[in-house]
């Protein structure tokens, strides 16, 4: 799985070898700390911040998550895109979230990891995006045209740059 080098063996030594104690995916990340804890009251929201846990497993999500800045996984583009939007304490915290999901789900059906899930689901962002590019460009009256192979300059690696 993208991220882990040396933590396995962390995860392993404070997890065992499966999560009988957790009925779900969502009740393990809450356990770590990585769920945002919502607070509100009379439907004034009070405070959406996560949990403080101390916990070694936490700790351990976390620097893999933050491992996937440079990654060229699927998981490194989500890393990403969190960290434009959110910042970078908050994307490492919602990329750990991720990775405790798919942890949980890897050591409770034994299954190994395939990248082309989380690919695929990448693939659909991509397709999301674009499809949303495109009615945007629509709607001020623009038709957006494809490259072509022949219009990128050898020389300068920028799309659609003018030599």
């Amino acid at each position: 799985m993208p991220g882990f080098a040396t933590s396995p063996l962390t995860l392993f030594a404070e997890l065992g070898p499966h999560l009988t104690q957790f009925p779900s995916a969502k009740a393990f990340a809450s356990w770590l700390g990585l769920c945002p804890d919502n607070r509100i009251s009379g439907g004034t929201v009070l405070s959406v911040k996560t949990l403080r846990v101390i916990h070694r497993v936490a700790n351990a999500l976390r620097l893999a998550a933050q491992s996937l800045q440079r990654s060229g996984s699927a998981l490194g583009a989500y890393y990403r895109r969190m960290r434009a939007r959110l910042g970078a304490p908050k994307a490492i915290t919602a990329t750990a979230h991720k990775l405790a999901r798919i942890l949980y789900h890897l050591l409770t059906t034994r299954e190994p990891y395939a990248e082309t899930r989380v690919a695929a689901a990448e693939a659909q962002y991509q397709h999301r995006s674009a499809s949303r590019v495109r009615a945007h460009a629509r709607a001020l009256g623009f038709q957006l045209v494809p490259l072509t192979p022949d219009a990128v300059s050898p020389s300068d690696p920028r799309p659609g740059a003018v030599s």
